[in-house]
């Protein structure tokens, strides 16, 4: 799969997501048909258009992956707080805001 597929497949997920919830780097690989591939997701979203909701993407426990207190972490932080996300020490609640795509958003409009 080229990169240009794999940046298309991050955009059109990530479109998904709604306002106010969070993917990890791992769902969001998966969603992608990509399993075990969440650093690519990573990579993915360094070249792809900063008009993407790439504030929407936090490790699997939760925590912003930019260091806490840089200039990225604060603006990824204060994007998420504004969707009303609670963000503590840089960590957001997985249990309260993790998106999981319903049966048919997976079976209908996932990109596979």
């Amino acid at each position: 799969m080229s990169d240009s597929a794999i940046n298309q497949k991050v955009s059109t997920i990530l479109g998904m997501v709604p306002e106010g919830h969070v993917v990890s780097y791992g769902l969001l690989a998966d969603l992608c048909g990509l399993p075990g591939r969440a650093r690519l997701m990573g990579k993915c979203l360094t070249t792809i258009s900063a008009h993407i909701a790439w504030h929407r993407v936090v490790r699997s426990d939760g925590k912003i992956a930019f260091p806490p207190g840089s200039d990225k972490a604060n603006e990824q932080r204060e994007k998420l707080v504004l969707e009303g996300v609670v963000v503590k020490n840089f960590k957001v609640s997985m249990k309260h805001y993790l998106w999981q795509p319903d049966l048919y958003t997976v079976l209908a409009k996932l990109p596979y």
